[in-house]
Formats: C-alpha cells, structure tokens, sequence
C-alpha cells in the first residue's frame, strides 16, 4: 500500500487462548511478502515494563498522569483500565500510519474496538478469532504449562464473556487450521472476497462456545 491508497487498522479479538498473536505474526509476513508495510500498533500503559520488554517497540510505558493527560488532550484514540492498569492507542501517531498507507493490527478487547470503530469507522475493520471449540480453548490454556486449574477456569469465564460481543465485529474467524486462518485473515487485509468469516456461519459453534 502506498500513501495514495489509505491503510487500514485491522482490529483483532479474541479470548485468550484462541492464537491471534500467532495468527498476526503469520499474515504480517504475508503482507511484506506482497510489499505492504504492516505492523503491530504499539500501546501505551502504565504498567512497568516486564523483563526483556523496551520502550517503543513491545509498549509506550507512562506515567499515571501522563496517560490521564493524554485522556484529557484527547490524544488517545480508545483507552482501557485492566487489572488497576490503563492501557490506550495513541490517536496521533494512528492516524499518521494509515494516512501513509501501512496497515495496523490492534491487540485489544471488545470495549477498545467499540470505541474505534466509533472514531474511524471507515478505517477500521473489526475481526473476532474464535477457538474451533471450548475443550481445545481449554487444552490450548492448560498447554502453556503457567497457570493452575483455578486460573484456567477463571479465564474460560473471561472467555466466554468476550466471547459474547463477536456480533460487533465485521468478521467471525474460527482459528482452527491455521493456514485456513491466515489466507482468510490475510483477504480481509488485502479488501478481497472472503467466505467462511460471517457469524451467520459460524452459528452451532457460537452456541456452544457461550453455552453455560
């Protein structure tokens, strides 16, 4: 994409678990494959930086006050508290990446991309990745080895409630083949024809992902 021909901010969802970070890594080399320039957007929090992690590159890390400043200046294109921390997309720099053709893939949850897809809605494309069932959901959070039994339940509860909002998005993806996965994904960059990637095709497997 050149800056003659605007890019796009490609909003990913998901519940943990469902490999959208695996799923973007892939069509992000797809895409500099095909000579378009496409990146992770990167966010601003106030958390402190996690060991190995580098200002500008894995997030912009900031003060409390400098990201309410940011709030108040109306700098941030959506923002969030999670777990006492804030976390936001800088309006500015957004706006600067699509106008100069790149396309930006956003790692946020339903209330961020609510709130884009309120302020660019003609720039965003809102893409929902569901796990191909709840048992692998589960199998793929208890296959990473880091947390106890008690933490995984909590987090199929905070799946299933994510879950809830994929009648927002422009897409329904199920991640189930890969490769599938990625050629769809990489269509809906690219504008193309996609099938397979409605809610309405999706139907038995969303009843029984939200299914109590």
């Amino acid at each position: 994409m050149s800056a003659a021909q605007p890019g796009r901010l490609i909003i990913l969802s998901a519940p943990s678990g469902a490999g959208k970070t695996t799923l973007a890594h892939r069509v992000i080399e797809e895409l500099a494959e095909r000579g378009c320039r496409a990146r992770f957007s990167v966010s601003y929090t106030t958390r402190s930086p996690r060991p190995g992690e580098e200002s500008g590159r894995d997030y912009h890390f900031v003060s409390d006050d400098q990201f309410q400043r940011m709030i108040e200046d109306d700098h941030m294109l959506e923002h969030a508290r999670v777990f006492d921390r804030c976390y936001g997309t800088g309006l500015a720099a957004t706006r600067q990446a699509l106008d100069a053709g790149e396309i930006l893939f956003l790692d946020i949850d339903w209330q961020g991309a609510r709130q884009i897809k309120a302020r660019l809605p003609e720039r965003s494309i809102g893409v929902f990745v569901l796990p191909p069932s709840r048992q692998a959901l589960q199998q793929r959070l208890e296959g990473r080895g880091q947390d106890s039994a008690e933490i995984i339940a909590g987090r199929m509860r905070e799946a299933q409630a994510e879950m809830s909002h994929y009648a927002e998005f422009d897409h329904v993806l199920v991640n189930d083949d890969l490769e599938v996965a990625v050629a769809q994904l990489l269509a809906i960059c690219l504008g193309q024809p996609v099938t397979g990637c409605a809610a309405s095709d999706h139907e038995t497997l969303i009843q029984e992902l939200l299914a109590p």
